[in-house]
């Protein structure tokens, strides 16, 4: 494959991290894209990337980031719509402000950064984007209400973005892990442990491990090597789908 100019949001750790450090592996010049500027520009370095601060829960700071990347590189060739935070809180009880940051970040961020990259991936004829859901986009989870509203809203973006980019050369999938091993799951048994009075060992084993047939969280790396996939010439015919990579919580 040669090399592709790659876009990767929340990409100082975790998952978003874990994607670029694997699209670096095959040879693709990765733009990481965080708010985490410290982080984000170690990183960035330690794979030969680079990095752009960007607040992508305003259209300003998705705007930025697109202009940067198109600027420096002129064009983009592979999206990796990974930014997002969790908030566990009852409905009756949920800020409206965290419930609108969640949505801007998790839903309209990556709405604007396809239709700003479209155009440059429409003209070469190749583009791959992937948006990284959650087994949340297709099940629920009491507590979780923004969350999850912004990952079934990612999912009908997945869907509708590949209609229209297949005849452009444009594939466009989600990826829908379980738990996954990332700082962003380490809050979230924190936050279970307060909501339900528990000890956070049995927050893992009891809630977020239950419905799964395989009993361990998923690693930051596996979901790496499935972007890549996803990116390479055996996947091109992989469009609109929602990839499941959740030790069969949702197999029931």
């Amino acid at each position: 494959m040669s090399q592709r100019i790659a876009v990767v949001t929340g990409a100082s750790s975790g998952i978003g991290l874990a994607a670029a450090q694997a699209l670096a592996r095959i040879g693709h010049k990765v733009v990481l894209a965080d708010v985490n500027e410290e982080a984000g520009t170690r990183e960035a370095e330690k794979i030969g990337g680079r990095f752009v601060k960007a607040d992508l829960s305003t259209q300003q700071g998705c705007r930025a980031l697109a202009d940067a990347v198109l600027g420096k590189f002129g064009r983009c060739d592979i999206l990796v719509n990974n930014a997002g935070i969790q908030h566990v809180a009852p409905i009756e009880e949920f800020p409206e402000e965290k419930w609108e940051f969640i949505i801007n970040l998790m839903l309209t961020a990556p709405f604007r950064l396809c239709k700003y990259f479209w155009p440059s991936m429409r003209e070469n004829g190749w583009g791959r984007i992937i948006n990284i859901n959650s087994a949340h986009g297709l099940r629920a989870s009491e507590f979780k209400s923004a969350y999850v509203s912004a990952k079934h809203g990612m999912a009908g973006l997945t869907k509708t973005a590949a209609l229209e980019g297949g005849p452009q050369g444009i594939t466009v999938n989600s990826i829908c892990p379980a738990y996954v091993r990332t700082p962003l799951v380490d809050n979230q048994i924190d936050s279970q442990a307060e909501t339900h009075g528990i000890p956070r060992e049995e927050v893992i084993s009891s809630i977020m491990l239950k419905k799964a047939a395989v009993k361990r969280l998923i690693e930051p790396s596996e979901i790496g090597d499935l972007v890549v996939y996803l990116c390479s010439d055996s996947a091109a015919c992989i469009s609109g789908s929602m990839m499941t990579i959740d030790c069969g919580w949702t197999a029931a």
